[in-house]
């Protein structure tokens, strides 16, 4: 049901549960953290809220999950060093 997310549905990640199935958004940093600022002042309900993870380290990365009206997972992210995206 629209809202709702199993745990089943999530795999740990630095400390989150982070949604399994979900679409994700890399951004630039300034407009991550714009967007992040225009959701947190319309109330959004956040899954997992914005912060930065793993910081000070390689792949350190702004991250934010919140679900859409038909309770998709949405992932928005921005790099510090868009270098590292594809970083293994």
């Amino acid at each position: 049901a629209p809202g709702e997310l199993r745990e089943a549905a999530t795999n740990a990640v630095d400390g989150d549960q982070v949604p399994v199935r979900h679409f994700g958004v890399v951004l630039p940093m300034d407009e991550w953290q714009a967007l992040a600022e225009r959701l947190r002042a319309a109330g959004v309900n956040f899954v997992i809220e914005p912060h930065i993870r793993f910081e000070g380290q390689p792949g350190e990365q702004a991250t934010m999950f919140f679900l859409d009206p038909s309770g998709n997972a949405l992932e928005f992210k921005a790099f510090r060093d868009i270098a590292s995206l594809f970083a293994k």
